[in-house]
């Protein structure tokens, strides 16, 4: 089977696709056509040798999926020609007045902003709320590993409910087809067949690549490495996590990289409760979202065979465009 490269996110009524030099965003609009855009792309890890290194290339991809990720979802808002969705991305005046203090593209403070809400969330939901409910337990348990344990288990009990309650959303639902076309396709391509929805449709939404596998593997190390430091005072137990988090990030980064080129019994076994999770996170696609998907793949495959130009060029009920620079 061949081994792919290649990624990717569900976003707003679409599916980007990454490989390590090029983004494309496909998007199927109200009236029918599918609008793919698509640009290159470089990460800090190839432009600094220091960065590529083990554990700290994934601290690196962490933080660039996250600026990419919301980066992405306000492309695909503007592709879809969501009025409602855009206006919930217009500038505040506080991001305005960033914007002139610092001389940085509007944007580019918006997509900052949303990195650092995004943040705080994760923070409170995954950090804050496990380490206080495990707290009040402290008096009852002395054993600090098992404390640690206790904490780990709270956190991916909070992971579940989090993916469950968002998921009962029909936007999120659909999100979560989408994020199955996504991995059906990726199935189709390293199995060697011809990317057409008739060989997507058969292959399973489950792909142990799969962010959701990643988040998984994170709480589980996580548990490991806290218990490390013992059962500190609850401000510290909170600054030391929010440190280590990139660190444990980076160590589960080299995890999936491992799992994604082994075929062992071994990787199976390590891998099989992420695929389980994604059973929450990937619903069946219908043939109109594996179309939507299979697009943003070609395009990320050929955006970088091919000189991409400024005017859009359409193709069928496709167009091809590049973002204004």
């Amino acid at each position: 089977m061949k081994k792919s490269n290649i990624g990717g996110q569900a976003v707003l009524e679409g599916v980007m696709m990454k490989s390590p030099d090029c983004i494309a965003i496909a998007v199927r609009r109200p009236d029918g056509i599918i609008e793919v855009e698509k640009e290159t792309t470089n990460s800090l890890t190839d432009k600094y040798k220091i960065l590529g290194l083990p554990i700290i290339r994934g601290m690196v991809t962490f933080f660039e999926t996250m600026v990419i990720g919301i980066k992405t979802l306000m492309t695909s808002a503007e592709l879809y020609g969501d009025e409602e969705e855009l206006e919930d991305y217009q500038p505040s005046k506080f991001e305005r007045f960033l914007s002139d203090k610092t001389g940085k593209d509007i944007d580019d403070i918006m997509i900052g902003t949303a990195l650092v809400l995004a943040i705080i969330f994760a923070v409170i939901l995954f950090v804050i709320i496990p380490t206080t409910v495990a707290s009040f337990l402290r008096k009852k348990i002395e054993n600090d590993v098992t404390m640690n344990v206790i904490e780990g288990f709270i956190r991916l009990a909070v992971f579940l409910i989090y993916i469950v309650s968002i998921s009962q959303i029909k936007d999120i639902r659909r999100v979560f087809e989408y994020h199955g076309a996504e991995h059906k396709t990726i199935h189709c391509y390293e199995h060697e067949e011809e990317l057409t929805v008739d060989n997507a449709r058969k292959y399973t939404t489950l792909h142990p690549r799969c962010g959701t596998a990643f988040l998984l593997i994170v709480m589980i190390i996580s548990i490991f490495v806290f218990s490390l430091l013992g059962w500190q005072e609850f401000f510290m137990r909170i600054i030391t996590r929010m440190l280590l988090l990139p660190v444990i990030s980076g160590i589960a980064y080299e995890v999936i990289k491992w799992a994604g080129k082994s075929e062992s019994k071994l990787v199976n076994i390590i891998m099989y409760p992420g695929l389980m999770l994604q059973k929450l996170t990937t619903k069946e696609p219908d043939d109109e979202q594996l179309e939507v998907a299979i697009e943003a793949f070609l395009a990320v495959t050929e955006c970088n065979e091919s000189e991409m130009k400024d005017e859009p060029q359409v193709d069928g009920n496709t167009i091809y465009s590049s973002p204004e620079t």
